[in-house]
């Protein structure tokens, strides 16, 4: 993964201690699913209701992609398609079981037509 210049991190907030790094282009993201980003661990994005999200990828209740899965707009959540478990976008909070515990939120940000997330320095492969 390249560094990203300051031109293209001019419009992003800082966050201490994590990189922002280019997602995907609006374009790219399904209107009721994920895009699925390679980090270590994997994450995905999502929109709903006008806003853009960023969520460790994989349900907590068994290991399944939620990008895989389908967002309910109105509630604002991701339902897996595994065994139909809901998180919410905004705090990953389980709110329909099986899952019990959280995903790991990610602050996301648009600049022009392209989606950046911010992510600590553990979900990106070693370089070099």
């Amino acid at each position: 993964m390249s560094e990203m210049s300051e031109c293209e991190t001019a419009d992003l907030p800082t966050h201490d201690d994590r990189r922002w790094m280019r997602a995907c282009s609006v374009d790219e993201l399904p209107d009721d699913g994920g895009y699925q980003v390679t980090t270590t661990p994997p994450v995905s994005v999502f929109t709903a209701a006008g806003e853009f999200f960023c969520l460790d990828d994989t349900c907590t209740h068994e290991t399944y992609s939620l990008a895989d899965g389908w967002v309910e707009e109105q509630e604002c959540v991701v339902e897996c398609s595994l065994h139909m478990a809901k998180f919410c976008l905004r705090t990953g909070a389980p709110v329909a079981p099986p899952a019990s515990v959280p995903v790991a939120v990610h602050p996301a940000a648009r600049v022009g037509e392209d989606l950046y997330i911010a992510l600590p320095p553990s979900y990106f492969p070693s370089e070099g």
